[in-house]
């Protein structure tokens, strides 16, 4: 979720916050019959807005920290991978060899086994009724790019010939990278839980269909302009306060 929809949320509440004070200014003269629409219901919605949305912003940072973390984590994988196939072909393992882990290299690059064919290529297949249907190879989501790291490293440790002097293309050292990027990994899962849960508990106060503070907020705006009418003073007043439904 942006950065927008996040300062939306807390603009609605600041906004009905003010409605609320423009309110208690017209004295007994606001008296809506709706209960949810008394002073009092309108200032613990309010209130359970607020401490709904604190409990986002705690559990925002957190996450992308993790986010963050994990990115950085990531940021050197391609060139192991590289550096790694580079080595393996520089020894005298056989082409075979080399091709079974360039096949997992490649899913870790996100690079195709073949180039893809051009329009060109595919209208001129398609006149000869071949089919070119084409399936994407990319497997660049970090839980299948750390499941294949896995398979590579595991292939790259089957090899006798692979056993590099460079300390971080050694099977040791690849394999504690493959692990710090499942704990990078799983931090984030662990993050996004209490976020997303806090985001469904906020959302659930703010936009709840006819008891949420979003649709309150419009009631209270209506009922104002009935109790005062459209042209009074007091309905230029709360008439400004826009309310943005964020789902």
């Amino acid at each position: 979720m942006s950065n927008n929809s996040e300062n939306g949320h807390a603009n609605n509440v600041a906004k009905l916050n003010e409605l609320i004070s423009y309110a208690l200014s017209y004295g007994s003269a606001y008296n809506p019959a709706k209960a949810a629409l008394k002073i009092a219901a309108m200032q613990t919605i309010v209130s359970s807005a607020k401490t709904a949305n604190d409990a986002v912003n705690a559990a925002l940072p957190l996450y992308r920290n993790a986010v963050d973390a994990r990115e950085s984590a990531f940021l050197p994988l391609s060139g192991l991978v590289r550096r790694s196939m580079n080595f393996l072909k520089a020894s005298d393992t056989t082409d075979l060899v080399d091709e079974s882990v360039n096949i997992l290299a490649r899913k870790l690059l996100g690079e195709r086994a073949t180039a893809k064919l051009t329009e060109e290529e595919k209208k001129a297949l398609a006149a000869e009724g071949k089919s070119v249907k084409e399936i994407s190879t990319s497997q660049m989501g970090y839980d299948l790019r750390i499941d294949n790291f896995d398979k590579f490293i595991k292939m790259l440790a089957s090899i006798p010939l692979y056993a590099p002097n460079e300390t971080d293309l050694k099977i040791a050292a690849l394999t504690a990278c493959y692990n710090d990027l499942k704990l990078k990994n799983a931090a984030v899962l662990a993050a996004w839980v209490p976020l997303s849960n806090a985001r469904i508990a906020r959302n659930e106060i703010l936009y709840k269909e006819i008891t949420g503070l979003h649709d309150l907020a419009i009631d209270a705006k209506l009922y104002i302009k009935s109790a005062f009418g459209s042209l009074s003073p007091q309905y230029k007043q709360i008439s400004k306060l826009k309310f943005t439904n964020i789902r």
